[in-house]
């Protein structure tokens, strides 16, 4: 049986390469439907939220995708657990946060990884730069490849210890 795996991309596409999570999970999702993979489900918003935790809980692999402005090469693919950035302020939750809430409440921990996405701009103003774009069509192949070997990603999950 195939891994339920959640595809979710945050950001704001109203800034610029802010919406590179976002632009993500768009391209993937496209994909997915036309190749009929239905174990494949997706998310987007502006920031994570609390009630997230609640999503994540039903799967069995979960991809959070972010802009980065941090100085990092294309893209950035780490694991995440409660004790990564715990984080929660009215406006925003961390992924760890999140993954914290999951196990909990739920009494859960499916396998999360964060890919980072290097963005360049910032502005007021939709749409990627020529430079956050080729960074997006590199981590959806990336994430496309990551999903054909999910039962090693969450086997190689739980066997890390982050601290």
């Amino acid at each position: 049986m195939a891994k339920k795996i959640l595809i979710y991309g945050y950001g704001n596409p109203g800034r610029q390469d802010d919406g590179l999570g976002n632009a993500l999970v768009e391209d993937l999702e496209n994909r997915a439907r036309q190749e009929g993979l239905d174990h494949l489900f997706f998310d987007s918003n502006y920031q994570l939220n609390i009630e997230d935790a609640a999503n994540i809980a039903e799967m069995d692999l979960v991809i959070f995708a972010d802009a980065s402005t941090e100085e990092i090469n294309d893209i950035d693919f780490t694991p995440v657990d409660e004790s990564t950035h715990v984080a929660f302020t009215s406006h925003a939750a961390s992924p760890g946060y999140i993954v914290n809430l999951c196990r909990e409440i739920y009494e859960k921990t499916p396998a999360v990884y964060l890919l980072h996405i290097k963005g360049y701009e910032w502005a007021f103003k939709e749409g990627l730069t020529a430079k956050a774009y080729k960074n997006l069509e590199l981590a959806s192949s990336f994430i496309q490849s990551k999903i054909k070997e999910a039962d090693h990603l969450i086997e190689s999950f739980h066997q890390i210890k982050i601290t």
